[in-house]
């Protein structure tokens, strides 16, 4: 009932494209109609790589990535007092 197909698509082979990411530029590139190039997505992903690293270096990596995120998060998450004054008026 079930066959095999022989000639099955592997995996993208692209230095540093995993599966999930190319399954996400297939999607964009049907849902939008655009066309993403592959080379041009590779040396973005180089920089950031590359601008982590530099970053990075010569700092504990969990530490600095950690004050980042909650730095990130704090500004993005503010407290209930602080919104506006609209918060006690609105409640």
């Amino acid at each position: 009932m079930f066959r095999r197909i022989r000639n099955r698509r592997q995996a993208p082979t692209l230095n540093g494209i995993s599966l999930e990411e190319e399954l996400a530029l297939l999607r964009v590139e049907l849902m939008y109609g655009l066309r993403v190039d592959r080379a041009d997505y590779l040396r973005v992903k180089a920089g950031e790589r590359e601008e982590v690293a530099t970053r990075l270096r010569g700092r504990d990596a969990a530490t600095s990535l950690l004050a980042e995120l909650r730095g990130s998060l704090e500004r993005a998450v503010q407290p209930a007092g602080l919104r506006g004054p609209r918060s006690r008026e609105s409640a």
